[in-house]
C-alpha cells in the first residue's frame, strides 16, 4: 500500500488498496482539503478505471462533495472511468441538495 499524504493535513489520507483501488481515510471537510489536495490528482492517473471507497470518511461537508466533482471532472476530461464505493449519506444528501446527485449515482461501484 502507498499512502498519498497533504503534508500540512495529515487527517485526511489516500492509500491505494492495489491497482487502481484507493481509499479515503479521514475527514472529508473544509479543514482537510486545501489547494495542494485540490492539485494532488496523481493518484488518479495510476489506471484507465479507478475505484475510491469512503468506508472510512468519517466526515463530510460540501468542500468533500467539491473535491468529489473536481476528480470526477478530471477523470472525464482524461478518459478515466471512475467509481465510488460506500459514500457516506451525508455526501450523497450534499449531492441531492445541490443537484448533483445524478452525477455521483453515475459513478457508484457496487457495494
Amino acid at each position: 500500500m502507498r499512502p498519498y499524504r497533504n503534508q500540512q493535513h495529515q487527517k485526511l489520507t489516500i492509500v491505494e488498496i492495489s491497482d487502481g483501488h484507493f481509499s479515503i481515510k479521514g475527514n472529508l471537510t473544509f479543514a482537510n482539503i486545501d489547494k495542494d489536495i485540490l492539485k494532488s490528482f496523481g493518484f488518479l492517473n495510476s489506471a484507465k478505471v479507478i475505484s475510491i471507497d469512503l468506508n472510512q470518511v468519517h466526515t463530510t461537508d460540501s468542500a468533500g462533495l467539491a473535491l468529489m466533482i473536481e476528480w470526477l471532472k478530471y477523470c472525464r476530461k482524461n478518459a478515466i472511468e471512475l467509481h465510488f464505493k460506500n459514500v457516506p449519506p451525508q455526501l450523497n444528501a450534499l449531492a441531492k441538495l445541490s443537484g448533483f446527485d445524478q452525477n455521483i449515482a453515475s459513478t457508484l461501484a457496487e457495494q
